[in-house]
């Protein structure tokens, strides 16, 4: 499911997986969630890593060792809740002021004890100024939320798909 607001992008997938393991599957693996091709380095990236504390970052990782800390974790609450802020600016570049950058909330709903629903809620768009729905429109296309949230689905699901199978299985 795909909402988009003026000012917020909405999108939730349901896993066949107990909380623990849906929010554990997430934080550990976002690495292999995040498509390598979503890159703001110069080079291939080589590892993404979510750091799982509260002033953690998720820092991508390059071939020649250098790294890109794209997001700050504001709130780790395992296993109901994950906070960071999307530090990339309209134009897809590090944003440094962090006053200029929105906001992501993974919330994770026990529906039955082998079932979750997560949410994903990318808000406080306009925080990024005057291209902000650039942003909006970049985060609710086909290969944004809705792609990791099918690669989570499918790793979730154990299955190591192609991306455009895994966005035909959401």
């Amino acid at each position: 499911m795909k909402q988009r607001a003026d000012d917020a992008v909405m999108m939730q997938v349901v896993v066949e997986a107990p909380i623990e393991r849906a929010f554990a599957v997430f934080t550990d693996n976002f690495g292999d969630i995040k498509p390598p091709e979503h890159n703001l380095l110069s080079v291939p990236v080589v590892e993404t890593v979510l750091e799982p504390k509260v002033g953690g970052h998720i820092v991508d990782r390059g071939a020649d060792g250098s790294e890109c800390r794209w997001a700050r974790i504001l709130a780790f609450d395992p296993p109901d809740r994950l906070v960071f802020s999307w530090d990339i600016s309209p134009e897809w570049q590090l944003e440094p002021d962090p006053a200029r950058t929105s906001e992501v909330e993974v919330r994770f709903i026990a529906e039955t004890p082998e079932r979750t629903r997560v949410e994903v809620e990318h808000r406080n768009l306009e925080r990024h100024g005057a291209d902000w729905r650039d942003v909006r429109d970049g985060v609710a296309d086909d290969d944004g939320w809705p792609l990791y949230l099918a690669r989570y689905a499918d790793y979730v699901r154990g299955g190591r798909q192609g991306a455009a199978d895994a966005k035909n299985s959401l």
